[in-house]
């Protein structure tokens, strides 16, 4: 969809027939190579916001679910003997019989080689989707996660294009201290510092997806239409229009919750669809100064606009 064109309302419907495309390519193709890219093609999502979507509608990441599948599907075969213990860690994707062992013994509690031998019932996984291994059936519909959707207070806001000058950062999240203090001190160096500014992270990758040597991070602080950067800061643009917005207070470690909340829960009941622009975090007080649990930030999710209302023709 072009960015900035007006989107078809969305419905809770619509993201659950989405991602109900998802589950079923996952089930037909668990001895296949499952990219995220291509499993947000399936659901006709972009691959920036799909792996959110998916984890807080489903209650489980996408790795976990996939992981699940293949080991309930390992205890299937298992149980009916047909193949080498070796052969069924090969198909559930690990390339180790050790790796598997222990995978497997963490789910159902004995070794794949007890489970053989066993007669008794294959237990069942806890899954908070409802959505279990079912070759050759169709899925109808699957258990929506509802946790945390009542507490979250969301509002829409109409936001101006922001000029930024900004650092960015890759590798870990945790590690994007030095630079914002870099940023900080070439920007106060300048005299761009004020009341007036206001410091945004822009997260570019989700932490449950990209290897932490890999993420990337910009730090930035607005600036004004005069400001000229030199060295290592850089300008961009982050674009104006509706941003869904909710406050987290708290260490940064929960902010992916309540990104998995936003993404998974709130969109898919708004109505609204998202746009393809990143979303961002903006810092209400100084986390050198206040103690972790004390943070308070304010998350931003891009959205298309709002679609046009079709007005009835009168006589």
């Amino acid at each position: 969809m072009p960015i900035g064109q007006p989107a078809s309302k969305a419905t809770l419907g619509d993201y659950e027939r989405r991602l109900l495309r998802v589950l079923d390519y996952i089930q037909q193709h668990l001895d296949d190579r499952l990219d995220l890219e291509d499993l947000a093609r399936v659901a006709c999502f972009s691959t920036y916001h799909f792996h959110r979507i998916f984890t807080g509608m489903m209650g489980e990441t996408i790795k976990d679910h996939i992981r699940r599948l293949r080991l309930e599907r390992a205890a299937i075969e298992l149980r009916a003997g047909t193949k080498p213990v070796v052969q069924v860690a090969l198909d559930s994707g690990y390339e180790a019989h050790e790796a598997f062992t222990r995978a497997f013994k963490g789910a159902y509690g004995v070794p794949p080689i007890h489970f053989r031998s066993n007669k008794g019932p294959i237990a069942t996984l806890a899954a908070p989707s409802g959505v279990h291994y079912c070759p050759g059936a169709a899925l109808q519909t699957f258990n929506i996660n509802h946790t945390g959707v009542s507490a979250m207070k969301v509002e829409v806001k109409n936001l101006e294009p922001m000029r930024v000058a900004f650092m960015p950062h890759v590798g870990p999240y945790d590690e994007v201290g030095q630079t914002w203090k870099d940023l900080v001190a070439q920007l106060a160096k300048d005299g761009r510092m004020g009341a007036d500014s206001t410091f945004i992270g822009i997260p570019h990758d989700d932490p449950d997806v990209t290897p932490s040597a890999k993420l990337r991070y910009d730090a930035c602080v607005t600036v004004g239409d005069d400001y000229v950067v030199d060295g290592a800061i850089k300008i961009q643009t982050i674009p104006g229009g509706d941003y869904a917005v909710t406050t987290h207070r708290g260490p940064p470690g929960g902010i992916g919750e309540v990104y998995a909340q936003l993404f998974g829960q709130w969109l898919p009941r708004s109505g609204r669809e998202l746009h393809s622009s990143p979303s961002f975090v903006i810092a209400l007080n100084n986390p050198e100064q206040v103690e972790p649990a004390d943070r308070l930030v304010e998350i931003y999710l891009p959205l298309q606009p709002k679609p046009r209302e079709k007005i009835e023709a009168t006589q």
